[in-house]
């Protein structure tokens, strides 16, 4: 059974007790998303691209998404967002998360209950800049209908989704992104940055959010 906790930002986050496991960083999980996703992803490929196809690899509580659709609306920047999610979360946890009422005083908040009442598996338009799809899929059974330029790769950790940090999985993500696009994840692990450079990135070791020394920034040339 998955639990809502709060983490030190006042943001919520998800435990999963089986497998010992948080969603997000329990020092704060929109102050982490927007380190990894948002500052060292989202504005560092918008320094050489306009409108951008994003992929991630882990939809769970959407926080990814909303900061990324607040970030296109007030920046007019165009964004199709492509997410997967093998186990969605249920309607009461989902209905209970407290990121919407946290950001700008809750302006967003009707955006924020529109993504996740969205149906999966279908392209929807949440604003004039953003538009995203939910599929409702794991990552070994997705495949890709666009290149993508900016790669949020947000699983869970390697001791608990072994499967999902592999040569094989980063040479198929390197395969479904444009030249010059950028993954970036919060895990820096010896074996992940091996599999990342053995699948064709260049890859940097950045300063991780609180409670994390470093994260890490891959490029496909």
């Amino acid at each position: 059974m998955r639990e809502l906790i709060t983490t030190e930002d006042g943001s919520h986050s998800i435990y999963v007790p089986e497998l010992k496991e948080h969603y997000h960083s329990t020092y704060g999980a929109i102050q982490e998303s927007n380190h990894v996703f948002i500052e060292n992803g989202l504005k560092e490929i918008l320094k050489s691209k306009s409108g951008i196809n994003i992929f991630e690899m882990g939809f769970g509580t959407g926080l990814n998404a909303f900061l990324t659709m607040i970030y296109s609306i007030d920046h007019k920047v165009d964004i199709k967002y492509t997410a997967i999610e093998a186990f969605p979360l249920e309607s009461e946890i989902l209905n209970s998360l407290n990121f919407s009422e946290l950001i700008q005083d809750g302006a967003f908040k009707d955006y924020f209950k529109s993504m996740h009442s969205a149906k999966w598996d279908e392209w929807h338009i949440l604003s004039g800049r953003f538009q995203i799809i939910k599929n409702l899929s794991s990552l070994e059974d997705y495949q890709p209908e666009n290149k993508f330029d900016l790669v949020y790769f947000d699983a869970f950790a390697p001791t608990v989704q072994p499967e999902l940090w592999t040569n094989e999985v980063f040479v198929n993500i390197f395969n479904s992104m444009n030249s010059g696009g950028i993954l970036v994840t919060y895990c820096c692990k010896g074996d992940v940055k091996r599999n990342l450079k053995s699948a064709g990135f260049s890859i940097e070791k950045l300063p991780g959010p609180p409670g994390k020394r470093e994260i890490l920034r891959a490029r496909k040339p």
